[in-house]
């Protein structure tokens, strides 16, 4: 019943006007109190002035306060700016009175109703600023006891006591119903280990141990660092987490709440934190000239990459976006997550880019000016073994809609392509090398300005490796691992994305895109981590299984193409590769070949006609590996 009526009373708040009566009585208070210690607690002054006074004390004391707006503020929030204002408020009291003072004794007279003596003045003005403020934090501190007193609280570490951590320590303060209670601070700076900060002790990391994890009962620990080095994130978490305990990270203060920070801004720990590298950010005010008013078509609109690439492009004024996808229920899901914003001249179409016929259709229908062509099979195992499937859609469905691009005068469109296709072991690789190589044929075929973007693998797309550790961590392990040495360029899929519209932009066509993506991560290492992220143990919760490499797998992954090197672009995280010279009509009479195959023909055939056009292409841990040995 207590709990249920404490409830009640936390969601109201006092009046305004309440507050400010309070706080008009605090001054009044002060000014009887001021008068005695000017008079060292004697009663040796005119009480009947001090009385007459008053009501002028309190009439000016209402005027200064609701003047810096000391009383809109929720007493139990008081906060730094709460005691500015107040500090604010109190001196405009005290500059008021000896103004009326000045004029009262020049112009009418040294008994006048507003002659106050200056000590009386200074004196309340200390009196006013110590009790206004003591008093809004003596009840925040009381609702604050009371309501913690009524609910489970779980202990938990601040990581830096900087300004960042001092921010966090407010926000969880002034939260009532965060559930959290502070108990120390963490920090690198030996400075500052061994002091005290609102009454914290501040431990250096290594002093955090199971002794004092049971002593002080904590169970998460929030780090409150901004900017934090990635390889340190990733030291720190892995030794808490160790010790069992639950890691929270303040986001930046940019995406800070009208920049201010919030208990429920406090996330836990994502695997893209301990990426080993600065997320990359674009910023480019260009870009919304680019996209505003302009008609927008997508293919693999339902796709992990094909659907940010949505989302990103509905922040833009765009006059039309067109979805296109074979997939009906994934498609079907953005459609009803872009109705459920409200956004409108969204239309998602099911078709198949194979289909040339009603491609065209489409494009003649709505006469698109920006294509992102994101359709494609990626799945490397697959591939390897359906690799007509390859070729109908990385390389004839890409064929399909950049022809028809160029017919109906498309401005630019961007190919989405991907690290395996340089230096290509695999036929996924190199079916999207190809596309890559047509894309190219076609510039300067029109008006059409053709751009390609490539880039590693991303975390948490379709077929990406942390959806699968994922579900074989929720199944008790083990986690599979192909090769220990395994490395791959891994990014987020919205800074994936991010890149795709950047290069639209960017793109004058004939440019192939990539991005520092700083250095490779083993697959080994990742495995592990989203284990401790899991809050399990390696290897006594679950163990990593090394199964051998998958049919045209690489262990390493790149991101040229040999005989390929980078200019600089504006962006110091984008670049691009400078292709060697393609016999376009060699290389286009080749892939119109290789796209007219059929389902019938034999896939050593097929493949033998991809590494016919691709010579780099040489399969590893594979059955046609016997081609290369004819070679």
């Amino acid at each position: 019943m207590l709990v249920n009526f404490l409830n009640k009373i936390s969601e109201k708040y006092a009046s305004k006007w309440l507050v400010l009566l309070f706080d008009g009585l605090i001054v009044v208070a002060t000014f009887f109190m001021a008068y005695l210690i000017r008079f060292n607690f004697q009663i040796e002054f005119d009480v009947r002035e001090l009385f007459l006074q008053t009501p002028y004390v309190f009439g000016v004391a209402l005027v200064s306060l609701i003047a810096v707006g000391a009383h809109k503020g929720v007493v139990r929030f008081t906060g730094f700016r709460d005691i500015v204002n107040i500090i604010i408020g109190a001196n405009i009291l005290a500059t008021i009175l000896i103004c009326c003072t000045f004029f009262s004794r020049k112009y009418i007279g040294e008994y006048s109703l507003f002659n106050l003596p200056g000590s009386i003045i200074y004196i309340h003005l200390l009196l006013n600023i110590l009790f206004l403020i003591g008093a809004k934090l003596f009840i925040k501190s009381i609702y604050n006891h009371i309501t913690q007193d009524f609910q489970s609280l779980s202990n938990v570490l601040i990581f830096g006591a900087g300004n960042s951590g001092m921010l966090t320590y407010d926000a969880i303060q002034n939260d009532t119903k965060s559930g959290l209670s502070i108990v120390a601070f963490i920090d690198d700076d030996e400075r500052k280990i061994g002091k005290k900060i609102n009454l914290l002790k501040v431990y250096k990391l290594e002093s955090i141990d199971a002794e004092f994890i049971k002593k002080y009962n904590v169970e998460d620990v929030i780090i409150s660092i901004q900017n934090i080095d990635p390889t340190r994130l990733l030291q720190i978490t892995g030794n808490l987490f160790a010790l069992g305990l639950k890691v929270k990270i303040v986001p930046p203060v940019q995406s800070w709440i009208d920049g201010d920070l919030s208990v429920g801004q406090i996330k836990e720990v994502k695997i893209e934190d301990l990426l080993g590298r600065d997320p990359i950010n674009i910023k480019n005010p260009d870009l919304e000239d680019q996209y505003d008013n302009e008609v927008i078509l997508i293919t693999g609109a339902a796709g992990s990459i094909g659907s940010e690439i949505c989302r990103k492009v509905s922040l833009y004024k765009y006059k039309k976006l067109i979805l296109i996808d074979n997939a009906e229920s994934a498609l079907y899901d953005i459609q009803q997550e872009f109705r459920q914003q409200g956004l409108e001249n969204i239309d998602a179409i099911v078709s198949d880019v194979r289909n040339r016929t009603r491609i065209d259709q489409i494009f003649n229908q709505y006469k698109p000016k920006i294509v992102f062509h994101a359709a494609a099979y990626k799945h490397v195992p697959l591939m390897e073994n359906n690799p007509f499937e390859a070729v109908n859609v990385n390389i004839g469905g890409t064929k399909n809609v950049a022809d028809i691009a160029v017919k109906h005068g498309v401005d630019k469109f961007v190919f989405i392509s991907t690290d395996k296709a340089v230096n290509p072991t695999n036929v996924m690789g190199a079916t999207k090398r190809i596309a890559e190589l047509y894309v190219t044929c076609l510039k300067g075929k029109g008006s059409t300005k053709f751009i390609t973007t490539r880039f590693g693998n991303v975390l948490g797309s379709n077929g990406s490796v942390i959806p699968l550790f994922k579900k074989q961590i929720e199944k008790g392990g083990p986690l599979t691992v192909t090769h220990r040495e395994i490395t791959r360029y891994f990014m987020t899929i919205p800074e994936a994305c991010q890149l795709v519209i950047e290069a639209a932009a960017m793109g004058n066509g004939g440019e192939i895109f990539v991005f520092d993506m700083g250095e490779p991560i083993k697959i080994f290492n990742l495995a592990t981590n989203m284990i401790i992220l899991s809050g399990l143990r390696y290897p006594e919760d679950i163990d990593i299984k090394i199964t051998g490499l998958r049919p045209g797998e690489k262990i390493y992954e790149e991101l040229l193409a040999d005989g390929e090197n980078t200019k600089k672009t504006y962006h110091d995280k984008i670049m691009i590769a400078k292709s060697r010279h393609v016999d376009i009509v060699n290389v286009e009479r080749q892939i119109n070949k290789l796209t007219a195959i059929n389902s019938l023909t034999q896939p050593l055939e097929i493949v033998s006609s991809i590494k016919h056009l691709i010579p780099e292409y040489i399969s590893n841990n594979s059955t046609y590996e016997v081609l290369d040995k004819k070679k």
